[in-house]
């Protein structure tokens, strides 16, 4: 049984949903950052989240959250995990966990071999990392940019806690990442849409596929 774990984030749209779960989807991701174009207010949001069966993971993904902001998303709607990619800091991310008692996953960016001992730091106060590529200096978004990183740095690595591969997958080469770096959980946003923040049915369960029957390859 291929035990490949895919994440989707940014849904917005019911369908999406419906075909990122009818997939095989492990996680999916709803993203509370205005800057992003996949961006939710949790009004909308709840009832997405609400919609998923159970044995798929609701991920909240936010950027530097405030408190209050965690709040009004953990008290709307059932979160099985938050995800933060921003610039918390590992105390933070500790506070996080405590304060929620939920699993947290943080996102680190990766450019080159400088930024791996940050993913040795985040991972003894995390439950899993995403291992995502580094956004240019200025960039928008901290993450669904579409960009990937050198597989190479991470492959076969080890740290704390499970780990996400992250950053400009798609379906046509996320079973050579999966390949390459022996990851066994994927994540993507940008990599299934046809435009930034409109995903694709389609491309949602080529990826899931793709993915999923990597490790028969």
């Amino acid at each position: 049984m291929n035990d490949i774990r895919v994440k989707i984030c940014g849904l917005r749209e019911p369908e999406h949903v419906a075909s990122a779960v009818a997939a095989g989807a492990a996680y999916l991701g709803f993203v509370f950052f205005p800057k992003s174009p996949r961006h939710l207010d949790v009004p909308i949001a709840a009832p997405l989240a609400l919609s998923v069966p159970p044995g798929v993971a609701k991920v909240a993904l936010t950027v530097d959250a405030t408190d209050d902001e965690l709040d009004s998303i953990t008290a709307a709607m059932p979160i099985d995990m938050l995800q933060l990619h921003g610039r918390e800091s590992p105390a933070r991310v500790a506070e996080i966990r405590a304060r929620y008692g939920l699993p947290v996953m943080k996102a680190v960016g990766v450019a080159g071999p400088e930024d791996l001992a940050a993913l040795d730091s985040y991972g003894r106060v995390a439950d899993q990392l995403l291992v995502d590529a580094k956004p240019p200096k200025d960039a928008v978004l901290p993450g669904g940019n579409g960009l990937a990183f050198d597989w190479r740095l991470v492959e076969r690595k080890y740290w704390p806690c499970p780990w996400m591969l992250a950053g400009g997958l798609t379906p046509f080469n996320v079973a050579e990442a999966i390949r390459l770096t022996g990851a066994r959980q994927v994540d993507v946003s940008s990599g299934v849409e046809t435009a930034p923040g409109r995903k694709d049915s389609n491309l949602i369960r080529a990826f899931i596929a793709a993915a999923r029957g990597a490790v028969a390859a």
